[in-house]
Parts: C-alpha cells; sequence; structure tokens
C-alpha cells in the first residue's frame, strides 16, 4: 500500500466516488463489459477438455501426476562428489498413454556447451551428471550416452506407461559439485549446497504436455508436488539442513544438540543448537565415520540440502496458525564471520508470523524454513541460500523476499519458468508489503522505489514494454511490474475483497499447477468484480507508467483536472493541490478512474478556494516523465 500525507489518508475514506459522479466501487467496475482476455489455443483446449474451468476452478476432470522418490546421496567434503542411488515410483494420473518420459538433470548446466543466458567461469563448469545404472521396473533401461545430455532428457519406454498405472525407476549416478557457488554447488571446500541433485521426472500437464524447457541459469523451474525419503550420508561433525523433517536427530547429533534442537521447536527465542566451536571439537554430531542423516517430506516440489563442518546452527519457532496453534521452526546455519546471520532465526520466524497472519494470510504450509548462508539469494522448498551482506537489513530484506517464495510458487505449484510473474511478483509485492512492517512506509516506499522500481519505468528499451503475461520472460517482467500490479490490484479493491480474491485462487489451486488464466478468473471469483478490463492493462498490454496534466478547468463548483494517461497503464496517482490561502490537500485516486478510458481521466475539485498550483505523485508507481505531472496557476 502506498504511502501519502495525513490529507490522503482521510481523502482515502471518501475514494473521491462522489466527486468524480461514480458508484459504488463494485457498480462502478461493471458499468462497462470489460474486454475479454487473449485465450492461447491450449488454454481453450483445456477447457473443453474439462480440466480447467473458465470461472477459474480446476475442471472436472483436472488431473496431475507425481513420483514418490527415494534417494541415498554420500558425500566426504573436500571431495566434490556427489554420489546417489534413487527409486522413483511415477504416477500417471493423466488419461494419456505415455511412450516416454522426459528427465530433468539440471545441474548439467554445468556442462560445457550448455544452453546459458551468460558466460561461464571455468570454475563453474564440470562435467555433468553420469548415469551409472538405470532401470525401468527392474529391467535395464535405454538411457542415452551421456555425451550432449543436457538439462532435459528424453528416454523412450520398452513398454508404454498406461493412464492409472505407474513405473518404478531406478538410478544409480555421481555429479560433481561445480566451485562457483550459486544456486548450488560449493559455497566453500568444506560447505556445499545441493540443489537440482537428483534426477527427476518432468512435470507432465494437462496443458503443455511434457515440460521439455531447458535450465538457462536465469529461468527458474517447474516441478511436481512428490513425496521425498532422503538420507544424506557425511562424515561426522558435518551438519545436515533440508527440506522436510529430519527422522533421526537423536542418532546423528550427540544428546546435547539433539536436545537443543528439540527445545527450540516450543521457543519464542533463538537458541544455539550447535556453534562452529562445538563442531570443532566434535561435541555436535554422532562420532561414527559417516552419519546417515534421514529426511521426509510429503507433497512438496523439490527437495534440497546443506552441509558444512563449521557452520553456526540457530533455530527457535513460531506459531504460524492460531486455530490449531501449530508452530514452525526457523532456523539459520552461517559461519562465524557472518555477523548479519547472528539474528536471521528470529528475522526468519518474523517473516514466517508475517505472512500466515498479514499477507498472504494464509498460515505457513510446512514445518520449518532454513535459511543458510551462501550465495544464491534463492529459495526452495523449506530451505534458503542467501549471501551475507554488511548491511543488515538487508539481509533481512532478502530473506523475507525468498520466505514469501514458499507460498509462490512451492505452495501454489506454479511454472515458474514459463510465467515468472506467478511468482517472482508475488514474493516483490510481498517484499514490499513486509517493508513497510518492519522499516514504516516512507522507508519501505523510498527503498521499493530506488532498488525496485527506478531501473524499469526509467528505462526506455523495447524489452521492458513486453506484456507481462508473455511466456519465458524474467526480470522486470518477472518482477517489478507484476509487483505493482498486484499492489494496484489491492489498491482497486480494497484490503477485504483483494484478500477475498487472492484466498479464493490460493483455496483452489495450492497443490496443484494453475495457469495465469486460473490466476485471473479465480481473483475474478473471489473479488465479486470481473476485473478483466485491469488484467488485459497490466498483463497483457506493453504499456507502462507516464501521466500528465494536460489541463485545469474552473468550473461552477471548483475545477476540473484532466489527465493524460500516456504510458497506458492503469496505476493509481494522488493530485496534490496548494491553493492560495496556503492550504493543501491530497485526493487519493485508485485505478478505478481509468476503467472507463485508460486514455484520458477527469478530476473533480470541489472548492471555493483558489487554486494555486497541483502535482501528481504516483509514490511506487513511478512516473516515466514526471516532468509533465505539475500545473501552477498563471
Amino acid at each position: 500500500m502506498i504511502h501519502v500525507h495525513t490529507s490522503a489518508r482521510l481523502a482515502l475514506t471518501r475514494l473521491l466516488l462522489a466527486s468524480l459522479g461514480l458508484c459504488p466501487l463494485s457498480q462502478a467496475l461493471a458499468q462497462a463489459p470489460p474486454p475479454s482476455l487473449y485465450l492461447p489455443r491450449n488454454v481453450r483446449q483445456a477447457y473443453a477438455k474439462q480440466t480447467r474451468s473458465p470461472d477459474g476452478r480446476p475442471g472436472a476432470a483436472y488431473w496431475q501426476n507425481r513420483g514418490r522418490y527415494e534417494i541415498s546421496i554420500a558425500l566426504q567434503p573436500p571431495d566434490r562428489t556427489v554420489r546417489g542411488t534413487e527409486t522413483i515410483t511415477y504416477f500417471n494420473n493423466s488419461p494419456d498413454t505415455l511412450h516416454r518420459l522426459v528427465f530433468k538433470l539440471l545441474v548439467n548446466i554445468h556442462k560445457p556447451g550448455a544452453a546459458r543466458a551468460g558466460n561461464a567461469n571455468p570454475a563453474y563448469l564440470t562435467s555433468g551428471v553420469h548415469v551409472d545404472a538405470f532401470t525401468v521396473d527392474g529391467k535395464p533401461g535405454k538411457w542415452p550416452p551421456d555425451g550432449g545430455v543436457f538439462t532435459s532428457q528424453v528416454v523412450a519406454l520398452a513398454a508404454p506407461l498406461m493412464p492409472r498405472d505407474s513405473v518404478q525407476l531406478q538410478f544409480i549416478w555421481h555429479y560433481e559439485l561445480s566451485r562457483l557457488s550459486g544456486r548450488e554447488g560449493a559455497i566453500d571446500s568444506t560447505t556445499f549446497f545441493l540443489a537440482y541433485f537428483y534426477p527427476r521426472v518432468a512435470v507432465y500437464d494437462d496443458y503443455n504436455s511434457w515440460d521439455t524447457a531447458s535450465a538457462d541459469d536465469r529461468l527458474e523451474f517447474y516441478s511436481d508436488f512428490n513425496d521425498y525419503d532422503v538420507r544424506v550420508s557425511v562424515p561426522a561433525n558435518f551438519l545436515v539442513w533440508g527440506t522436510g523433517t529430519l527422522r533421526n536427530a537423536s542418532q546423528v547429533l550427540q544428546p546435547g544438540a539433539a536436545g537443543r534442537l528439540e527445545q527450540s521447536f516450543a521457543s519464542d527465542t533463538t537458541i544455539r543448537v550447535a556453534t562452529t566451536a562445538q563442531v570443532a571439537a566434535s561435541a555436535v554430531t554422532a562420532q561414527e565415520s559417516m552419519n546417515a542423516w534421514h529426511f521426509t517430506a510429503a507433497d512438496v516440489p523439490d527437495v534440497t540440502f546443506a552441509v558444512s563442518n563449521h557452520y553456526n546452527w540457530d533455530a527457535q519457532s513460531v506459531v504460524v496458525d492460531d486455530a490449531t496453534h501449530r508452530r514452525a521452526s526457523a532456523q539459520a546455519a552461517y559461519s562465524d564471520q557472518a555477523r548479519d546471520y547472528r539474528g536471521m532465526a528470529r528475522y526468519a520466524a518474523h517473516a514466517l508470523d508475517w505472512l500466515s497472519h498479514s499477507w498472504p494470510g494464509v498460515p505457513y504450509p510446512w514445518e520449518h524454513v532454513t535459511v543458510v548462508q551462501g550465495f544464491a539469494g534463492m529459495e526452495y522448498p523449506m530451505m534458503a541460500n542467501d549471501e551475507s551482506y554488511a548491511d543488515t537489513v538487508f539481509s533481512r530484506f532478502v530473506a523475507e523476499h525468498e520466505i514469501a517464495h514458499s507460498y509462490f510458487p512451492f505452495y501454489m505449484g506454479t511454472n515458474e519458468t514459463r510465467y515468472s510473474f506467478m511468482d517472482e511478483g508475488w514474493a516483490t509485492a510481498l517484499e514490499y508489503l513486509i517493508s513497510q512492517a518492519d522499516l514504516g512506509p516512507d522507508r519501505a516506499t523510498a527503498e521499493f522505489k530506488q532498488n525496485r522500481v527506478d531501473g524499469w519505468v526509467h528505462d526506455p528499451s523495447p524489452v521492458q514494454d513486453v506484456p507481462t503475461v508473455t511466456p519465458f520472460t524474467s526480470g522486470n517482467n518477472g518482477y517489478v511490474k507484476p509487483a505493482l500490479g498486484y499492489l494496484a490490484v489491492k489498491e482497486l479493491l480494497g484490503d477485504s475483497r483483494f484478500r477475498a480474491g487472492l484466498h479464493t485462487y490460493m483455496d483452489r489451486w495450492h497443490g496443484k499447477h494453475p495457469m495465469p488464466w486460473d490466476f485471473f478468473n479465480s481473483m475474478n471469483a473471489g473479488a465479486g468484480v470481473n476485473l478483466d478490463w485491469f488484467w488485459q492493462n497490466w498483463f497483457f498490454s506493453n504499456y507502462y507508467i507516464d501521466l500528465a496534466v494536460t489541463a485545469v478547468t474552473p468550473t461552477a463548483s471548483g475545477y476540473r483536472v484532466t489527465i493524460q494517461n500516456i504510458g497506458g497503464m492503469a496505476a493509481p496517482v494522488d493530485v496534490k493541490f496548494s491553493f492560495a490561502d496556503g492550504t493543501h490537500e491530497t485526493l487519493h485516486q485508485t485505478p478505478a478512474i481509468w476503467q472507463p478510458d485508460h486514455r484520458v481521466a477527469h478530476v473533480e475539485i470541489r472548492t471555493t478556494r483558489r487554486l494555486r498550483s497541483l502535482e501528481l505523485d504516483g509514490g511506487i508507481w513511478m512516473d516515466a516523465d514526471p516532468g509533465n505531472n505539475r500545473w501552477a496557476a498563471p
């Protein structure tokens, strides 16, 4: 929500509907039929097959596939080789007979010759994933040679996988962690972050068939909701953090550390589960040659793990569901040198609390989140791999953004690769809202404008004007533009209707695979207003934000201000007036003023005072050319 001055806050209660000659919001937005949204042919086909519905619900014939993964991996740092065995039971819930499977080998992004969005440092490169053995239902499978295999691999099945049937797949594989840590790899010589480390079946869905998109180190990921049973074997004195429930804490940890971890699950304050000194003194883990840390997770789109023999381990918890009094654990793993991480468990707990109770206002769906000091600024189910910063406030900001991703994409199952605005846009919007609570509206707005909006609105290159709904785009199209759009529709609807729309979408589609049209139509249904004109304007157009005052005309009741929307985008705006008697007033305009005509709007000022000057102020909805936002009386 934009911060405005006190006079504007008073004006918010009026919304200028009377002065604009408008009806109440729901009537005003219903006066003109909204334009129909562009529907790709595959969306029309999904409606025809009844896997999805035009009203935004999952269709009567909706389905999605899933897998059950049993994985064992072993590593012995500083050796960067990861060795694993894996059994996948893959369930074909579709009505289709599958003659082939598509697998994701995402760490093959490190292979020389892989398609990447940028150049690769030699330290980044590895030989990729080596599949040492592959079986299908116990019989040797025809796995193609490693040479030339990148992040997607198509494998023909000797016998087709029939609808409502399953197949059991087994892998023995190994790969070398990259020396240049990013989203995954070696953080230091004995601290590793394991993400995308296992062969997985790609998503096969009802509207796009197999996901064969290549990972390119820019666009992110798309995964089914699976069940995982994982064992991570590491030498004594190595700690392991990961997605899911640690099932054998009493076996891999000594009693003191295991007790402190258990105590943290009910503690509102941070407990130091383990220190660097304790780990070095062999006082934390079991002193076996290898300890197998056992984790399980159900209905999650991925798993990831971090290991270290010199990281501190902090933990506490917070109530995330008031109805059931359920608590979630907030943990941090970091080196002694990372001063900003000393409060990280507390910051993570605050994020879980705020996200659960404010926006999106849905209880955090998982049992814990662990923020690991690394280099990625990247989210994973129940995990984050974040840099250390000298500015603790910025460290907290990054962690909050990544934890917000727990809902989008992980709870909601969106396709980050194809439609990044469905996850990054929401995380960016939530980042702004929680920053208001953390920093106050003024500072949150100033930092959001500087760090997010300025780089988009003042970049005139054509790529910035590509419609947000365009598949396979990211950058400002994935982060800033959709975040501003979500915040603008919050302004348009008000908190109550916005919450109803958002929760309708989340209730319908969590644990599934929503498309953008499922979101738009569910928001319409939940809010009780057809917002297609707004979605068309913000997500399907090449508009940007640029307003101008073109006329101020005296009227019998005061003045009429004409605002031209040069950029075309239906953004909120404050109209700030200065009168000859030295008084000031601010009238807040929601995006509703642009529904009748997105190119021009008129604001009526009812006053007997003489107007001296006025200016337009969009707040976080910054203007590309503020030079024409002012008017002064001659």
